[in-house]
C-alpha cells in the first residue's frame, strides 16, 4: 500500500488561492499582517488538508519559535505536575506550544536539555524546581540560560532566586514558621522533622523557616528522607523505632507525608491521637486521606499559570521577582497533645 505523502506548504496555498508566501506567513507566525479573511482561509485549507507547520519555517519567519521549553525535576510528582498544568493550560489559551523534559536534581542534566533545546530556538524556558547548593553545577546552567536570554529568549525559574532571568518565588520559608507557630500553639514541644534531600534549598528553606519558630523549649529530632511517598514510609518506621515518639511531625512535602501517615498506622499510632502530622504543598490527595492532612498550601497550578504568563511578557518594566503566599490548611491530622 502506498503511503500518502503530507500535505505541503505549496498544496494548502493551492487550496486556499493564496500564494505560498501568504500561506507562510499565517501558518508561521511572520510578523507581516493578512487579513483575518484570507487568514481563515488558510487555516481551513490546512485544517482540510492535515497540514502540519514546519518548525524550522516557524522560526525563521520569527527569529525565535512559539515553543516553550518547561524543565521539571520529576513529571511524576503531584507537585510538578500541577505545576506545568498550570503552564499547559494558560499555554492552550495563548495557543503556545510546550516541550516538556523531566530532569531530575541534577542541574547538569537540565544543561544538556537546553543544550538540545538551543536549535528550536525557544521562544521560553522556564525552570521548575528547587534550586540545589551544588554552586559549580548552579553556574553552569545559569551560563547555559545566558545563552539563552541573549538569543531572545525569555528565562523564568519556579523556586528560589540565583538564575538569570525572571522568578516565580513561592514562600517556603514563611508557611513553614507559620505552621510552627500553630503547632506550637496546639501546646506541642516534642518534634520530629522530615526533610528531604539536603542539597535542595527548598528543603532547608522549610526546614530552616519551621525551627526558627518554635518556642525555646522545643525538643526536635531530624530525620532525613528522600523526597518520595516511600521514603516518608522509611522515615515512619525509623521514628517507629525510637525510644519515645515525638507529638507533632513537620514533613517536608506532601508526597513524603503520604508514606509517614501509613507506616505510622501500620505500626498501630492513632493521627492525630497520639502523633499529629502536618506537611507542605497541599497536593490534592491529601484531602482524601484518613485523616486529611493539615499542610501549607501552595497555589501549584496558578504558579504555572504565572510562570508561564512571565514567560510571554516582554517588557522589561515586568517584575523579576513575583512572590507567592502560601497558606495553613488546618485539617484532622493535628491536634492537642495528649502527653
Amino acid at each position: 500500500m502506498e503511503r500518502k505523502q503530507p500535505a505541503r506548504l505549496a498544496d494548502v496555498a493551492r487550496a486556499a488561492g493564496v500564494s505560498v508566501a501568504t500561506a507562510s506567513r499565517v501558518l508561521n507566525g511572520s510578523p507581516h499582517r493578512v487579513s483575518d479573511q484570507l487568514s481563515e482561509r488558510v487555516r481551513e485549507a490546512a485544517r482540510r488538508l492535515r497540514y502540519a507547520p514546519n518548525v524550522g519555517a516557524q522560526v525563521l519567519a520569527r527569529a525565535t519559535s512559539q515553543t516553550v521549553a518547561l524543565l521539571l525535576h520529576d513529571v511524576t510528582d503531584p507537585y510538578f505536575g500541577q505545576i506545568a498544568g498550570g503552564v499547559l493550560a494558560e499555554a492552550a489559551r495563548r495557543n503556545v506550544r510546550v516541550l516538556i523534559a523531566d530532569t531530575g536534581i541534577d542541574p547538569d542534566s537540565e544543561v544538556q536539555h537546553l543544550d538540545s533545546l538551543r536549535g528550536y530556538r525557544p521562544r521560553a524556558v522556564i525552570v521548575a524546581g528547587s534550586r540545589t547548593t551544588d554552586t559549580a553545577a548552579e553556574q553552569r546552567l545559569s551560563e547555559h540560560l545566558s545563552d539563552l536570554l541573549e538569543l531572545g529568549a525569555t528565562v523564568v525559574s519556579v523556586g528560589q532566586p540565583g538564575l538569570p532571568g525572571r522568578v516565580v518565588r513561592p514562600a517556603n520559608r514563611e508557611g513553614a514558621a507559620a505552621l510552627a507557630r500553630f503547632l506550637s500553639e496546639l501546646g506541642h514541644r516534642r518534634f520530629a522533622v522530615v526533610a528531604g534531600p539536603e542539597q535542595l534549598q527548598v528543603v532547608r528553606e522549610r526546614r530552616e523557616g519551621f525551627l526558627s519558630a518554635l518556642p525555646e523549649d522545643a525538643e526536635v529530632v531530624h530525620v532525613p528522607a528522600e523526597f518520595t511517598r516511600d521514603g516518608g514510609y522509611q522515615a515512619g518506621r525509623r521514628l517507629l523505632e525510637g525510644e519515645r515518639l515525638p507529638t507533632a511531625v513537620f514533613v517536608t512535602s506532601d508526597v513524603q507525608a503520604t508514606g509517614l501517615c501509613t507506616a505510622l498506622r501500620e505500626g498501630g499510632v492513632s493521627i492525630p491521637d497520639q502523633v499529629s502530622v502536618a506537611g507542605f504543598d497541599d497536593i490534592p490527595i491529601v484531602r482524601d486521606l484518613t485523616p486529611s492532612l493539615t499542610t501549607v498550601a501552595l497555589p501549584l497550578h496558578d504558579m504555572g499559570v504565572q510562570a508561564l504568563e512571565a514567560a510571554l511578557v516582554e517588557d522589561d518594566e515586568y517584575p523579576q521577582e513575583l512572590s507567592v503566599d502560601a497558606e495553613l490548611i488546618e485539617r484532622d491530622s493535628t491536634a492537642r497533645p495528649r502527653a
